[in-house]
Parts: C-alpha cells; sequence; structure tokens
C-alpha cells in the first residue's frame, strides 16, 4: 500500500483548454482529493490582446498577452483547485496555416523528441495513474493540439508508467446538440457552407465508439467560472454566450476515448480511475 494520493495528468496545448474539455473532470476530482496536474505547453501568445487586438496587428504584443494569459490560466486553475499547474512555456504557434506555424521556437516547431523529453521527466515526478490529452488529430487539427498529443505519447513511451490513457472527444449526438442551441441562439446566423458543414461532421466520434462517458454536470458552474477567467478571449469562447444554465445542459458531460489500460475495467465506463480505487 501506498500514501500517495491518485494523480490525474492533462496535456494541453493552450490557457483556455484546461477549461473546455476537461474542467468539469478537474474540478471533481479534485473535490473527491486525487491530484490533478495541468501541462499547459504553450504560452498563449497567438491570443488576443487587450481590447481583442488580433495576433498580427498593429498594437499586438505577444510578450503581453503571454504574460496576461499567464495569470488568467492561473485563476482558471484556482477555479478549478487544479494540484499543481507546470508550464513548457513554448511559443504559441497559431492556427492552422498562420505564418507563426514556421516561427522558430513555436510549439509545432519544436522536435516531438525535446517536447516529450520535458513531459516525460514531469511524468516521473507526478507518476499519474491518469494521463489525458488530445488524438492525433488534435480535436479539430490546431497545430499545437496535434503537437501536445505527439509528445504525450512519445513521453509515455520514455517512462516505465503504465497510466490509464485517455484522449478527449465529443459525441456526435452532443455536436448535433450544440448546433441547434447555437440556431436557437442566433436565429439570423447563416447556414455553414457545404465544406465547412462536412468538416464539422467530422469532428468527434460515434456515440458507440466513446469509451468513457464522466457526467461532471455538478460542477459545470465551476467549469464555466473557470472558462469565464480567461476574459481576454471571450470574444472566442462561444461556449459563454450560452449562460451558465445553457453551458451545463451541454456541457456537463465530458468524454473521452480511452485508449492505454492496465487494470481490464469494463467500458464503457463513467469514472477515468475506474479500475484503479
Amino acid at each position: 500500500m501506498t500514501d500517495r494520493p491518485l494523480t490525474l495528468m492533462a496535456v494541453h496545448a493552450h490557457p483556455d483548454d484546461e477549461a473546455t474539455s476537461t474542467g468539469g473532470i478537474l474540478a471533481q476530482y479534485a473535490a473527491e482529493g486525487i491530484r490533478t496536474v495541468l501541462v499547459t505547453c504553450t504560452d498563449g501568445s497567438c491570443g488576443d490582446g487587450p481590447g481583442g487586438i488580433k495576433p498580427g496587428t498593429p498594437g499586438h504584443d505577444p510578450a503581453a498577452v503571454a504574460l496576461m494569459r499567464r495569470q488568467e490560466l492561473q485563476e482558471s486553475c484556482d477555479v478549478l483547485k487544479i494540484s499543481d499547474l507546470e508550464m513548457l512555456d513554448y511559443a504559441d504557434s497559431g492556427m492552422i496555416g498562420w505564418p507563426s506555424n514556421e516561427a522558430p521556437g513555436s510549439f509545432w516547431q519544436t522536435p516531438v523528441e525535446e517536447g516529450a523529453a520535458r513531459l516525460a521527466e514531469l511524468m516521473r515526478h507526478y507518476r499519474p495513474d491518469v494521463v489525458v490529452t488530445y488524438d492525433e488529430n488534435g480535436f479539430y487539427g490546431h497545430p499545437d493540439h496535434i503537437q501536445a498529443h505527439r509528445i504525450t505519447m512519445a513521453a509515455l513511451e520514455m517512462t516505465p508508467l503504465t497510466p490509464k490513457v485517455y484522449w478527449t472527444t465529443m459525441p456526435h449526438s452532443g455536436m448535433r446538440r450544440f448546433g441547434e442551441i447555437m440556431r436557437e441562439l442566433h436565429p439570423d446566423m447563416p447556414e455553414p457552407d457545404p465544406a465547412e458543414a462536412a468538416a464539422m461532421a467530422e469532428i468527434g466520434l460515434p456515440d458507440d465508439e466513446i469509451t468513457t462517458w464522466v457526467d461532471t454536470t455538478a460542477f459545470s458552474s465551476q467549469k464555466f467560472d473557470a472558462l469565464a477567467a480567461h476574459a481576454s478571449q471571450g470574444e472566442n469562447i462561444f461556449f459563454l454566450k450560452m449562460g451558465k444554465e445553457r453551458f451545463g445542459e451541454l456541457m456537463g458531460m465530458e468524454t473521452f476515448v480511452r485508449v492505454k489500460d492496465t487494470t481490464g475495467a469494463p467500458v464503457p465506463e463513467n469514472d477515468l480511475f475506474a479500475g484503479l480505487r
């Protein structure tokens, strides 16, 4: 027996990502006494600046944006009661196709082995029982999300640890419900063009391919507040426009695909720590 607490490690790309797809589990497991470790890979410097100044436009100061987002991230961690925050502080690579993708020192340009070695060191320190990150496509194709996936899976190979490993996802039923709510909130919203609609349809997985459904509805208010802590990015965080009630309805269930497991816990499961306690 050991008195070491069960530990969850979530590996995310940017400040605010922790709240969107895993804010519920981070809050819930922290409330259950589980150690929650957040690894944020980039500095978020390609986010909006004060007053909504967009990256690449006059007046956008990446260093100032990174500092502001670091402060917002700490506030989010406080809301979610995250035990430990670790920042790798790579430069934000921006959205796919942006010139910042090619910038020296950006996360996207960092050799996977380098990022993985740093993450593996953190894994050896915290010895997580559960690790959560993105799938191979970074859920929706963001370069930094894809890189976070790559370094996480490579880091796991560099350690003797055998945690349960999960990738975040969204059920197709949830994506449809999201579309319905957005149309309710914005009845004048134009229909997406066919290519955009087809791309949206590819996001997430069929419901029967999702292994893990964690109902975090009781913590949806905390999750909302954690997302709201990233106030500088509010224009881009459309979930906040729903209000807390609708947000909890849509975002209370967090879903994952289990990709590594040594416990033999049956799926579908409703607890990332099934088989560990």
